[in-house]
């Protein structure tokens, strides 16, 4: 067995080798107190859901915008013509075309984070299926990013909306922020993705929903949450 470090066997007494639930604000600032790294580390929640995704009425997925941003810069690409087009320029997306972007993304250039297209180009879009797909940005009028208010759709993107879609083992997971942001904000975004996953709470879901709840940072130890302090778990 590889012999633990100092670090390691101080976090280990301290977190009383990770037993306590803790409310969300101790979490958050027990986080901080753990920090070590020298970037600024991404708060990540993890929800472990009482679902079986392989089941249509069991998937839980969704869009929901985070009121005090990501902390990230986000990419956006946006498959559009003529007015539409420079609505989305004018939103601020990173890219904008219809058959010219379609062959850059065949070509390998996918450095995006959201991909959003107008009704009328996913003809151009569907034939991108086996090149977004995989990587879970293929538009999806269930998700808001096949719209024809591109304007809106590219200002939520940038905003703080994130997608949120549970995996195999039931899990679902995302960033909330930065180290850098304060309590509050971090207790807010942390509030809204919590309300949205609860509020998506699929017609199949069968006993406990939410049946834990982890907070981390990009570098420290995984905190479990009190569920008890959320509504509808």
């Amino acid at each position: 067995m590889a012999k633990q470090t100092k670090k390691a066997k101080a976090l280990e007494i301290k977190l009383g080798e990770n037993l306590k639930q803790y409310p969300v604000d101790e979490a958050i600032t027990l986080l901080r107190d753990l920090k070590s790294a020298k970037f600024d580390e991404t708060i990540e929640v993890a929800m472990n859901l009482g679902v079986d995704p392989r089941h249509a009425d069991q998937m839980v997925r969704g869009m929901v915008s985070l009121p005090s941003g990501t902390g990230k810069t986000v990419r956006v690409a946006v498959f559009a013509k003529g007015d539409k087009a420079q609505e989305a320029l004018d939103a601020g997306a990173d890219k904008v075309g219809a058959e010219d972007l379609m062959e850059d993304m065949q070509a390998g250039n996918l450095d995006y984070d959201r991909v959003i297209a107008t009704p009328d180009m996913m003809g151009v879009v569907g034939r991108l299926g086996k090149v977004l797909g995989p990587k879970g940005l293929m538009p999806n009028p269930k998700l808001g990013t096949v719209t024809p208010n591109v304007s809106q759709a590219v200002k939520d993107a940038k905003g703080g909306q994130i997608e949120f879609r549970v995996e195999k083992q039931g899990i679902i997971h995302a960033g909330i922020g930065k180290m850098s942001f304060s309590d509050t904000d971090l207790k807010t975004n942390f509030d809204a993705f919590v309300d949205a996953i609860v509020k998506a709470k699929p017609a199949g879901a069968k006993g406990k929903y939410v049946r834990k709840i982890t907070l981390s940072s990009s570098m420290g130890p995984g905190l479990k949450i009190d569920t008890t302090e959320v509504a509808g778990a």
